[in-house]
């Protein structure tokens, strides 16, 4: 586990500010949080030093790029060995339907969201590209209705 960085009350702002719309100007920021520009910018490049700040991303709309149904993929390898762990997550981020891949704990070792045009598509998705596999022991499917966004993401309250 990474240690984590010491923010104070106007880093956290930044930080809420920024999860909301990271397309935010400095001066804007700077202005929201009563610090100069020239500061904001001190304080965000330092953020992106120590890694609390990981990038920008962009946000589409699945359904708007002809993919409107999502689901998650929850995926049993057997055997479970480090060997074919990386070949296997390797080979799920280069399908063109997967948006991310989580390594689990617990009766299943994956989780895959994907999206997809069609439930003939997640069809084929499942039975061509993980049933057909030799170390995937069991896929299950769950449909996405709906997804809400949560957020910010900020650290814990101190316990002082």
């Amino acid at each position: 586990m990474s240690e984590s960085v010491a923010l104070d009350p106007v880093d956290l702002q930044i930080l809420r500010l920024l999860q909301n719309d990271a397309r935010s100007t400095y001066r804007d920021l700077a202005a929201e949080v009563g610090i100069a520009a020239s500061t904001c910018l001190d304080r965000v490049a330092r953020m992106r030093r120590s890694g609390i700040i990981l990038g920008n991303r962009l946000r589409l709309d699945p359904a708007k790029l002809g993919r409107g149904m999502e689901a998650l993929l929850l995926i049993q390898v057997r055997p479970h060995r480090r060997e074919l762990i990386g070949p296997f997550v390797e080979r799920v981020r280069s399908l063109p339907a997967s948006r991310a891949v989580f390594h689990l704990t617990g009766p299943d070792d994956y989780l895959v969201h994907v999206a997809v045009p069609d439930p003939g598509e997640l069809q084929r998705l499942v039975l061509d590209e993980f049933t057909s596999r030799r170390e995937v022991a069991r896929v299950e499917t769950r449909l996405i209705f709906q997804e809400w966004d949560c957020g910010p993401l900020l650290p814990p309250p101190s316990a002082g």
